[in-house]
């Protein structure tokens, strides 16, 4: 039989039934031949290669020999579709499933192929970059974006409290470490972060979240742009006879000091280019125009740092200083020095002597890093000493250091409590801002403390200015900078609570002033505060406070030891005379000694109490650190 296979294979047994029908061609002649090995394969069905089939080619002829005989034939597709339907079908379904393999398997390489191109492609762009596919991410996301940032000439719109946010450029540290930068701004008051997140599969994935404020300044703002459209606006809230803030929040290393003080220059910082040099030109600029030149107005400045619940004189070597409340309930910081000046440059050498007295210390982020809140405040005065206005310009801590509160170091955790503690308290006093007759938890904090009155009344104004880094390392802290302040703007013109707190009676606002303004803190922030870290803070209050007790009753002994010697030099100098009263000196001497007893036992008690709450803070933080390893 002489056979023509077509791409339909025919099977075996469609052969055979043709050669036994008894159709000869005698004249046929063998076109190709194959070996016998070849043709039981092709005529046993049971032995078919899926792979081997595809191999034949079409109209291949096939000349087999059965018992001696020579009988040849040509089988067409017309012929194989009257030879058994059944056996047909079985054949084709095998061609199918072979065909969709192979076809599958070509477009899978193909797959591969293309992935391979587009990853050499992106790798390319950035070499070396071990975030290239983040960063692909991110330049495809930008790109799809209509970019309109704010402009110079955009109007400046006056708020009572104003909420902004500063993306800093790329430093070296980050540019040399090929870090991503995973922060956009798409226009004037928008904040987008593309936050890097890995799936079970180990599938790389961004999820964007977007944050809105009164203004959105991108890493190409100059200190002079971001100062416009924040504290300018405050300095005539000053001359009208108001009291204006102006803080600057964020991670170390992400531009509060840069923005506030100055560009740096290794550890020099140029003063003429911050935020406080720019609002002393303008203070003396509106000083010196006609509505304020017969006012009798006069700038002096005040300088301080708070650091770890103390507050220290930067303007007076770091003297330590006192906080109290008088009977009018009126904060002063006593011996805070108060220098007059006449000129923007006097202001600009109180800035640089301050700066150079200001605690800081060298972390990862940042060689300059600062562990205190740095308070420069710009005080109008109008005739002999009343107070007209005060422009309180901040420069807070690193947020980042109030999660030290579990720290092995005692000194460390009271740092991270103390920032912790003052930055929620801020952020209320600065929510209780917009709403009238609400409660100020200023007590909760130092910081608060000391600026209560730049939170009370109608013509009071703030403005934060939240910094955030640019790199993918800092993506976690740039987010919570960013959450806190999405906080304190969202409660500032929309709040549940505002029509609640304002119909407070005046008897429940003095009840509530009466608790616990770390509790209020708590209660108003419970996903942010634990009952441990209430307790905590808490604990440190005390042992602050205790503290602060001891050391100021050490220095009453002090003083009156230097009256004692006075005395008893006296009372020594009245036995060396020949005569002298006996039982005078022995009654002078006895309560000599009992005062000394008295007070030196006084001050043993408060030496016991501040011990007592040493151990006592010592043991909270054990317990809120082994609560927080075995959630």
């Amino acid at each position: 039989v002489t056979a023509s296979i077509t791409k339909t294979q025919i099977p075996s047994s469609n052969l055979m039934s043709n050669n036994s029908s008894g159709t000869n061609n005698q004249g046929g002649a063998a076109v190709g031949k194959i070996p016998r090995a070849r043709q039981t394969q092709m005529l046993n069905p049971s032995k078919i290669d899926p792979v081997g089939i595809n191999d034949i080619e079409e109209n291949m002829e096939v000349t087999p020999h059965m018992n001696g005989g020579s009988v040849g034939g040509t089988v067409t597709r017309g012929d194989a579709n009257q030879m058994g339907p059944p056996a047909s079908r079985r054949r084709s379904n095998v061609v199918k499933e072979v065909e969709k393999l192979k076809k599958n398997r070509e477009e899978r390489r193909l797959r591969q192929a293309e992935i391979k191109n587009e990853k050499e492609n992106m790798m390319n762009m950035d070499p070396g970059n071990p975030n290239w596919e983040f960063l692909s991410m991110i330049r495809e996301y930008r790109h799809n974006l209509e970019f309109s940032p704010l402009r110079d000439t955009d109007p400046v719109e006056d708020h009572q409290i104003t909420v902004c946010v500063r993306k800093r450029p790329m430093n070296k540290k980050e540019t040399t470490r090929k870090e991503v930068d995973v922060i956009t701004v798409p226009n004037k008051n928008q904040i987008s972060v593309h936050e890097p997140k890995q799936k079970v599969d180990l599938t790389k994935y961004l999820e964007n979240q977007h944050f809105r404020f009164d203004y959105a300044f991108d890493e190409s703002c100059t200190n002079e742009i971001v100062y416009k459209y924040t504290a300018r606006h405050l300095v005539q809230t000053v001359f009208d006879g108001g009291m204006a803030t102006c803080f600057a929040y964020g991670q170390t290393g992400s531009g509060k000091t840069h923005t506030m003080g100055g560009d740096f220059n290794g550890k020099t910082q140029d003063c003429q280019k911050g935020i406080y040099a720019m609002t002393a030109k303008d203070v003396f600029r509106f000083i010196k125009s006609p509505p304020y030149r017969t006012m009798n107005l006069s700038i002096s400045c005040s300088f301080f740092e708070i650091y770890s619940g103390k507050v220290f004189d930067l303007l007076a070597q770091k003297a330590k200083l006192r906080v109290l409340e008088d009977g009018k309930q009126q904060v002063q910081v006593v011996g805070l020095t108060e220098r007059a000046v006449d000129s923007v440059e006097d202001v600009l050498k109180l800035i640089q002597l301050g700066n150079a007295a200001r605690t800081s210390g060298q972390t990862s982020a940042n060689s300059n890093s600062s562990r205190s809140h740095a308070v420069f405040q710009i005080i109008l005065r109008q005739g002999p000493g009343r107070l007209h206005g005060k422009f309180s310009l901040i420069d807070l801590a690193g947020n980042e250091r109030g999660a030290d509160t579990s720290s092995a170091d005692r000194q460390t955790r009271m740092e991270g409590a103390e920032i912790n503690k003052s930055l929620l308290a801020l952020k209320e006093c600065i929510r209780a801002l917009g709403r009238k007759g609400a409660h100020l938890p200023f007590r909760a904090s130092k910081l608060t403390q000391v600026l209560r009155d730049s939170f009370i009344g109608e013509k009071s104004k703030t403005c934060m200015i939240a910094m955030i880094s640019p790199g993918l390392s800092s993506c976690e802290h740039s987010l919570n900078t960013l959450r806190y302040a999405d906080r304190v703007k969202e409660l500032a013109a929309h709040d549940p609570m505002e029509v609640k707190m304002s119909t407070v009676a005046e008897d429940d606002v003095e009840n509530m002033e009466s608790e616990s303004d770390l509790a209020q803190l708590r209660s108003l922030n419970e996903g942010e505060m634990s009952g441990d870290m209430l307790t905590f803070h808490e604990a440190i209050s005390k042992l602050q406070e205790a503290e602060e007790d001891m050391v100021e009753y050490h220095k009453l002994v002090m003083d009156s030891n230097n009256r004692w010697l006075q005395q008893d030099k006296y009372l020594l100098d009245r036995t060396n005379q020949v005569e002298y009263d006996q039982e005078a000196y022995t009654i002078q001497l006895d309560e000599l000694i009992m005062e000394k007893i008295s007070m030196l036992t006084e001050l043993r008690l408060k030496v016991g109490k501040f011990r007592n709450m040493l151990t006592e803070e010592e043991t909270v933080s054990k317990k809120m650190t082994n609560n927080i390893y075995t959630k």
